[in-house]
């Protein structure tokens, strides 16, 4: 699945003037990797402010296969239904935070296939011309770094990615920690636009890799984010870094371990012999998108409702076998692994974005459907005024704009002072 800085020919479902789009997909195999699967049922509507309603079904091998003509969206009124084919597009997901857009594969003349529809022709192409604009525009460029694949510790996934802003005093540091339900994803799918944003203000950053499961469990994963931030401030003078002022960001899991690393109390060894592991571990903010709160399937239950405790990524997580779930050993687990477990009076503000959609989950929600919800936020910000914390719950049905916002949050706790801000793809 293609990170969130998508080819190019990417267009955002979610983006479109005056159209508001959902989809769901039915049939597990699109989101695992099962081969047996025979395909999956894709199923797209979009309701524009004309009270048009458009409705596309269509059968995918997986996320990110093509879909080619036939395709039959059904155009409905009140009182009129038509039916029309559109250009060929794939439908991708972002391997963080589950969004799925569409990608049009080439532009093609929307054409009906009654010939009385002309108006209807003319509405269909007005709400297919963005997606088709936004397909012929290039994805948003992500600068090389000034520092790839630096190793920070000993496995072959212990490698960071650093671009250095220009300053000649040191500069803020903000550490990007991906997501992948602790299984997958990459540094890679750091956003180009948020990169953008902060160097343009003088903030660096850095991208890191981690251990996945099932090679490794909690804290392996926690850890080795910790060290490359530990190594990252004993690196600080070469790389003009000011120690002091470290920031995280992430989506979905690296939002979760952004959470845990910064309300967990300072993980440095002033008696190791390893210099790197010396260095502190504490954060001053963090931004973060999709994020959970806590790991504990209890909890999740309680909080999400549903069957999101049931998110398959949470064995893999914990290295637990089914029969171990609720156990005391599994208990002491899930409580060590939840940020929320950590939070003190001491602890740094935090700004999260979410955009699954609110309330309650359906009756017919699959294993792990509302892992990315906003009550993980709304739970967090509770516990963080009752501490004097400062915590701010962004949602996209508000007009949030995750990568701006985060950017304006990292200025405004280093202390810097806004130059430029990022555009939004």
């Amino acid at each position: 699945m293609p990170p969130s800085d998508s080819p190019d020919g990417r267009a955002t479902y979610d983006r479109l003037p005056q159209i508001r789009a959902d989809m769901t997909v039915r049939a597990p195999s699109v989101i695992t990797a099962r081969r047996e699967a025979a395909g999956a049922l894709a199923q797209i509507q979009m309701d524009t402010s004309l009270g048009l309603k458009l409705g596309l079904r269509c059968t995918l091998a997986k996320i990110g296969s093509i879909c080619e003509n036939p395709i039959q969206p059904h155009m409905k009124t009140r009182n009129t239904s038509h039916i029309a084919s559109l250009p060929p597009f794939c439908i991708n997901q972002n391997e963080n935070t589950g969004r799925r857009w569409i990608r049009v594969l080439r532009n093609k003349t929307a054409c009906f296939r009654d010939e009385g529809a002309k108006t209807f022709a003319l509405l269909l192409l007005a709400i297919t011309a963005p997606i088709a604009t936004l397909a012929q525009r290039p994805a948003q460029a992500r600068p090389a770094p000034d520092l790839a694949n630096v190793p920070y510790g000993p496995h072959e996934r212990n490698v960071l990615d650093l671009w250095k802003a220009k300053s000649d005093s040191p500069t803020p540091l903000v550490v990007f920690i991906h997501g992948g339900g602790f299984r997958g994803g990459s540094k890679e799918a750091l956003s180009p636009a948020l990169l953008r944003g902060c160097l343009e203000n003088g903030i660096s950053v850095m991208a890191v890799n981690y251990r996945l499961s099932p090679e490794v469990s909690f804290p392996a994963h926690y850890m080795d984010c910790a060290r490359a931030i530990q190594f990252a401030r004993w690196k600080a003078k070469e790389w003009n870094i000011d120690p002091k002022r470290v920031g995280a960001t992430g989506g979905s899991a690296g939002a979760g371990t952004s959470l845990w690393l910064g309300f967990h109390d300072d993980l440095a060894d002033a008696r190791s012999d390893d210099p790197v592991l010396r260095q502190s571990t504490r954060l001053i903010c963090m931004a973060v998108n999709g994020a959970q709160s806590t790991y504990d399937p209890r909890v999740i239950k309680e909080w999400i409702g549903g069957r999101a405790h049931e998110h398959p990524a949470l064995e893999g997580f914990y290295g637990l076998k089914h029969d171990e779930l609720d156990s005391p050993k599994a208990h002491r687990m899930y409580e060590a692994a939840a940020p929320i477990t950590y939070l003190s009076k001491d602890d740094p503000p935090v700004i999260a974005f979410y955009a699954e959609p609110k309330g309650p989950l359906p009756s017919d929600a699959k294993p792990g459907q509302g892992i990315h919800h906003i009550n993980f936020g709304l739970k967090l910000k509770e516990r963080m005024d009752a501490l004097g914390l400062k915590c701010a719950i962004r949602h996209r049905d508000d007009g949030a704009s995750p990568d701006r916002e985060s950017v304006e949050f990292f200025v405004r706790h280093f202390g810097l002072k806004s130059t430029r801000q990022p555009n939004q793809q």
